[in-house]
């Protein structure tokens, strides 16, 4: 039988040659084995066994893993250019393609030239994208411009092909994101200003250099003006931290988020309705846009042009590229932030509450408003006004965090504007009362002057503490309670010039204001503040309040044509809005006696402690007081008197708001 085959056979004797021709080799004898033989037998193996290892370590990879956690994981994946000194993985894969992730550290322009040379004109958005961000990285290492518009272009030839295509990124891909940012960054930096002002940014027309030729920009006037001024100054929001505000609401899209500042004066030509109502030190969120024209067609020759667009945010928030809607990228708050940062107004609240100068300091000039109603934004039909009105010692400023929350819900921020009282609330409450009601006619007159906007009709009027006493006197009918206690004479029948017949009739004479459809009260007094009890604090804040020459001149001419006793002695110390606050005083009395009977009201109070809310106070006004029986809802909040920014009195206040846009909108024929 046969075993092996001729070739196997042969196999056999080759390998039993070998192994002998080894053995000789090694001087290696089987039957006589010397003592150095028994030696080389142990130590031969361990010889060769070293030497496989050797020989298999230089031809094996070293490949390993490494467990992280979840915070590391997400760093390495999410890492970029944009938030470390180093490319993220998608470019830096695109340079070992090319052999170039080394020579990008020492030669990075090189690099960048070589890769651009290489781009196809379609279908090549990896090595785009990766142009975009290594020319972004180094940009920010050496500071030329040309690069950051480099990258700025490379990022919207990206995003926006103009070729008959459309972006390969899924949206799904980090870098979809990431392209966005990279361009609005990129586009932030390359006009940053040259003049060494830190995070400002020059919108203007002009030749830009590019790296691979030279980009030509058109500035569209068309958005360099708001609410009749001219946007003079621009800042990066994108360079602010934020602190004070609770929420930072920062709409994400394509544009640069600015912070811009308006122009002390109008601009020429025809006025723009409520222009005068804007604040001075007002900023306004804005985006910039440079509009490329068919940039990645344009890559290879190296001549671009290009438009820089301005637009406002509450004017628009969307804009048509390449055939797609894109939602602007705005940074509201931080805007809102930059606006209140430094603000003089804090220092002039208590000067407002003693001297009665907010008004008369110069601090608003003779071109905006007198009458104290200010608005956010232009006046904008078809929006439901908000009046925010301030308590003791106290300013606009403090609505901060309530406007902010406002202003950062889509829904509110499309059906309301927001309008605040500004005024100098150590007067007398009577005459702060009146200013606030014929400057909220004024205002309605002035926007709306044949009644054609349904909206201004459904105003809402928000108080804390004093101002929402002042608040109370918009919705409620006093007939002539308030003359009578100052007065024996009936008003028709004292003689009085016609000014001093104004101020008291607007002060003293109370009718339901038809346009105001909704209050609330926040920490209101309505039956008097604790502190206003004591005779000390009372008497001295007479001494040190001083009234409004004006009002008092017109006062006392009032006296003296009457020859009124009563008022006389009045005006021998005349009440500060203290007095008016006092439990004892009678004018608070009568108030406090006449429910709000023609509209919704709603009260929000304030009490420290966890103990029985009738039995609390919030350090300043007593539950007992702040109660009253005809409000639609009571809210209590565990908090201090001023309570107007805690989140618990805005979820409140957006409630109240979304019911009455409910009863407003069912009320519309």
């Amino acid at each position: 039988m046969k075993i092996f085959d001729k070739s196997e056979k042969k196999m056999r004797k080759q390998h039993i040659t070998t192994r002998t021709v080894t053995n000789k080799a090694l001087n290696i004898q089987a039957p006589q084995m010397t003592e150095q033989s028994v030696k080389w037998r142990y130590v031969m193996p361990a010889v060769l066994s070293a030497s496989i290892a050797l020989m298999l370590s230089g031809c094996a990879t070293p490949i390993t893993v490494d467990h992280v956690d979840l915070q590391t994981s997400q760093r390495i994946s999410s890492a970029s250019a944009l938030s470390t000194d180093a490319p993220s993985e998608a470019s830096s894969t695109v340079l070992r393609q090319h052999g170039l992730l080394d020579r990008f550290e020492s030669e990075p322009s090189l690099v960048l030239a070589e890769l651009h040379k290489g781009l196809s004109p379609t279908d090549d958005d990896d090595q785009l994208f990766a142009l975009a961000e290594l020319s972004l990285l180094h940009a920010q290492r050496t500071h030329d411009r040309a690069y950051f518009l480099a990258s700025a272009v490379y990022a919207w030839s990206l995003l926006f092909p103009e070729n008959g295509t459309t972006i390969q990124l899924h949206p799904s891909d980090p870098r979809f994101r990431l392209t966005y940012d990279i361009y609005n960054q990129a586009l932030a930096q390359g006009f940053a200003a040259q003049n060494g002002q830190e995070d400002e940014v020059t919108l203007k027309s002009g030749t830009y250099k590019l790296p691979f030729g030279t980009l030509r920009v058109k500035l569209d006037e068309s958005g360099m003006s708001w609410g009749g001024y001219k946007l003079d100054r621009f800042i990066s929001t994108a360079a602010l931290a934020v602190d004070g505000l609770r929420n930072r609401y920062h709409k994400f899209g394509i544009g640069v988020p600015l912070a811009a500042s308006i122009a002390k004066a109008q601009t020429s030509g025809k006025k723009v309705l409520g222009s005068e109502r804007i604040g001075l030190r007002t900023k306004v969120p804005v985006t910039a846009l440079l509009r490329l024209e068919n940039a990645r067609n344009r890559l290879s020759s190296g001549k671009l042009n290009g438009q820089l667009e301005v637009y406002a945010a509450d004017q628009t928030t969307t804009v048509m590229i390449d055939g797609q809607k894109q939602p602007m990228e705005s940074d509201a708050s931080a805007t809102f932030a930059y606006q209140l940062d430094d603000s003089p107004l804090y220092a002039m609240e208590i000067a407002g509450f003693l001297n009665g100068g907010i008004l008369s300091s110069g601090l608003i000039p003779k071109d905006r408003a007198q009458d104290g109603i200010f608005t956010l934004q232009p006046y904008k039909a078809g929006k439901i006004p908000i009046v925010l009105v301030h308590g003791t010692a106290s300013s606009p400023l403090r609505w901060a965090e309530l406007v902010n929350e406002l202003n950062g819900n889509a829904k509110i921020r499309e059906h309301y504007q927001i309008w605040v009282f500004m005024y100098d609330s150590g007067n007398m409450i009577p005459y702060s009362a009146g200013r606030l009601r014929k400057a909220l006619t004024n205002t309605l007159h002035e926007f709306d002057p044949e009644g054609k906007d349904p909206a201004l009709q459904q105003m809402i009027v928000i108080g804390h503490s004093q101002g929402g006493l002042l608040t109370k006197t918009t919705v409620i009918d006093n007939g002539t309670q308030f003359w009578n206690l100052i007065s024996n004479k009936p008003f028709e029948q004292v003689k009085l010039n016609p000014e001093a017949r104004e101020l008291l009739q607007q002060s003293l004479f109370y009718k339901p204001l038809p346009f105001v459809k909704r209050v609330v009260f926040i920490s209101t007094p309505q039956r008097g503040a604790m502190l206003a009890a004591y005779q000390v604090l009372t008497d001295l804040a007479a001494k040190l309040i001083k009234f409004p020459v004006t009002v008092m001149s017109e006062l006392k001419d009032v006296a003296t044509v009457t020859g009124d006793e009563r008022l006389t002695a009045i005006l021998r110390r005349p009440p500060t809005a203290i007095d008016n606050m006092n439990p004892d005083n009678r004018g608070l009395k009568i108030l406090a006696s006449i429910p709000v009977a023609a509209v919704p009201a709603h009260s929000i109070i304030a009490v420290q402690g966890d103990g029985p809310k009738e039995e609390g106070d919030d350090g300043v006004v007593a539950y007992k007081s702040a109660h009253i029986d005809e409000a639609v809802s009571e809210f209590v909040v565990r908090w201090n008197h001023s309570c107007q920014g805690q989140p618990e009195v805005i979820e409140e206040v957006k409630r109240i708001l979304f019911e009455h846009l409910a009863a407003s909108e069912t009320a519309k024929p």
